[in-house]
């Protein structure tokens, strides 16, 4: 896993990062909510060369930026990408999506909203995603292809490891520790110190106190396990 610290961008009340461009073209991976929410951010950093998905029900075109299917993945050689897929029914196969796709992970950019906030002592993996009102603390590491949604909080000492989505206006404490490929829905709180094992699904709201096995379902405040639906 790659990880990198980002050029420090000092501004007034606050601390903020930006990325260092090494080529103004990229591909989006996916048009869901995620690339919605999204898109604003990358097309002020990067000229947006084309947006892959394979869903017929899309149009030819969003925001007047081509949408192709993922096969042609390869076509465009001098552009970076970005992976967006992801949710609650589908986040247990971005890690075999991306391997599927077989683009070098150094093509992958971070993409961090201007308007998150990251510690210079955080570290972020490769193909990170946090996007706007993100609060990053001090010392928390984020794997590959982690992405963040709105207004999450993450506190110092996390980890999450790679491929796992972070919902909006989430709270995660202190040394908290999320395994890979894991689904923390929207608006929930984890206490801090808890382990969540690899490909666990917390539920929209849950609190959560203590640690979680890997794969399980969480509910709930206090969350409880419940059976995984097939």
């Amino acid at each position: 896993m790659a990880l990198v610290k980002l050029e420090y961008q000092a501004k007034p009340f606050c601390r903020k990062w930006k990325i260092a461009v090494t080529t103004r073209k990229i591909v989006l991976i996916g048009l869901s909510g995620n690339t919605r929410e999204i898109f604003e951010a990358v097309e002020a950093e990067f000229e947006i060369s084309a947006i892959l998905s394979d869903d017929p029900a899309h149009a030819p075109d969003f925001e007047g930026v081509p949408v192709v299917p993922l096969s042609q993945a390869h076509d465009f050689p001098d552009a970076q990408f970005v992976f967006l897929i992801g949710s609650q029914t589908s986040y247990r196969q971005r890690a075999a999506l991306i391997a599927r796709l077989a683009i070098p992970q150094d093509r992958y950019a971070r993409i961090i909203h201007p308007r998150a906030t990251v510690s210079r002592f955080a570290q972020l993996g490769t193909g990170t995603v946090l996007h706007c009102g993100v609060t990053l603390t001090s010392n928390a590491v984020l794997g590959a292809h982690v992405m963040v949604l709105p207004h999450s909080v993450i506190h110092h000492d996390v980890r999450i490891g790679d491929h796992s989505l972070i919902g909006s206006n989430v709270t995660i404490a202190g040394a908290v520790e999320i395994g890979e490929s894991c689904y923390i829905a929207s608006a929930c709180s984890i206490r801090n110190g808890v382990r969540i094992g690899n490909g666990a699904l917390i539920g929209m709201g849950a609190n959560v106190l203590n640690d979680v096995a890997p794969g399980a379902v969480m509910v709930g405040n206090p969350a409880r396990e419940i059976p995984r639906r097939s």
